[in-house]
């Protein structure tokens, strides 16, 4: 799609800029080969879910080139949701909004009822676009990004309670550590939680500035000349606390998987470490038979009822990432139904 001269793939990524209003969509072309199979699957009237709308550009894709297609946009966060459903008004009833996490997905599909017959509602295929959005990067005041100085809100849904001072100001020393290891990969987790914990005993913390300035105190100097920004283990360590994004995500791929039709596909595109190891994981369980070793076939029940559509996790080529720095860090897996659910019941 994209020249490989980095001026031309620079100048088409500022005109993609443009077409998608400030939020270029991530690999879209190769994230519609993926599930270009899966619309045929399901035959009339399919059913597609977009788990994490944000700007809406993947939607607009697929209701652009598959208009027998209905889709379902989950996004927690409201304000993506009236913007994203503004941009699809065009597509009519076609395009229906929930606002909920996308571990939600199974009572959303429940709630709209889709199937006329009464019967549990079938997708031929789902989207997780995971991680924190541009949308929400851009706009300083929700407290994202570490680079200006914002409320430590840190919030998707601007609804629930927790936010990142909260945590910080309330959590223990070994409740502030852990998170700081387990979403961070933090190696000073211990040393910054001591630290936090000494300052908020002056003042209780409320904006980003000043956790950063405490970060550059805390790390040793070398280590800050290594592995990026100091300040973004920590601030992805919160957003992932805040947002319970890992918990979502473990509970949304048995969900999805439970409504594709056979020959419906779920695609992941994770952007980090941890949620790329989830997704992994579930694929590898889901794809593998559970028969013991040794025995010439699948005992009933125990063969799989998905597979991998994609060979380990995809990257983006360096045209794409020259075209979109974005998706510098995207993982994109695949898994896809091959045995109808009634005969793994």
């Amino acid at each position: 799609m994209y020249s490989k001269n980095t001026d031309s793939a620079r100048a088409a990524y500022q005109a993609a800029l443009k077409e998608h209003r400030g939020h270029v969509p991530v690999m879209i072309d190769r994230i519609e080969q993926l599930i270009a199979p899966a619309i045929d699957a399901q035959g009339e009237n399919p059913v597609f879910v977009d788990a994490t709308l944000g700007a809406g550009g993947h939607s607009e894709r697929i209701l652009s080139h598959f208009p027998q297609v209905t889709v379902v946009g989950l996004d927690r966060d409201a304000d993506a949701l009236r913007e994203a459903s503004q941009r699809l008004a065009p597509f009519g009833a076609r395009f229906i909004a929930v606002h909920t996490r996308f571990d939600r997905v199974a009572e959303a599909l429940d709630e709209l009822q889709l199937e006329e017959s009464g019967e549990t509602t079938s997708i031929c295929g789902a989207l997780f676009d995971l991680g924190v959005s541009s949308m929400q990067l851009d706009r300083q005041e929700r407290g994202f990004a570490y680079k200006v100085d914002a409320p430590l809100d840190m919030r998707m849904d601007q609804s629930q309670d927790l936010t990142a001072a909260e945590i910080l100001n309330t959590y223990s020393h070994g409740e502030l550590a852990h998170v700081l290891k387990a979403y961070g990969d933090e190696r000073f987790a211990g040393k910054i939680a001591a630290a936090v914990i000494r300052e908020r005993s002056k003042e209780p913390f409320t904006d980003s500035g000043r956790l950063v300035e405490l970060l550059y105190r805390t790390i040793p100097a070398a280590a800050r000349r290594h592995g990026g920004h100091p300040a973004k283990r920590t601030f992805q360590a919160l957003r992932i606390e805040v947002n319970r994004e890992l918990d979502a995500l473990q509970l949304a791929i048995p969900a999805v998987a439970d409504r594709l039709v056979v020959g419906g596909r779920a695609v992941f595109m994770s952007y980090q470490s941890l949620e790329d190891r989830i997704v992994k994981k579930a694929i590898a369980q889901m794809t593998t038979s559970t028969t013991p070793p040794g025995l010439p076939m699948d005992l009933p029940g125990t063969q799989p009822y998905f597979a991998a559509v994609t060979r380990g996790a995809e990257q983006a080529t360096q045209d794409e990432i020259a075209a979109n720095p974005r998706a510098a860090s995207v993982r994109i897996r695949a898994f896809e139904r091959t045995v109808a659910k009634e005969a793994a019941q």
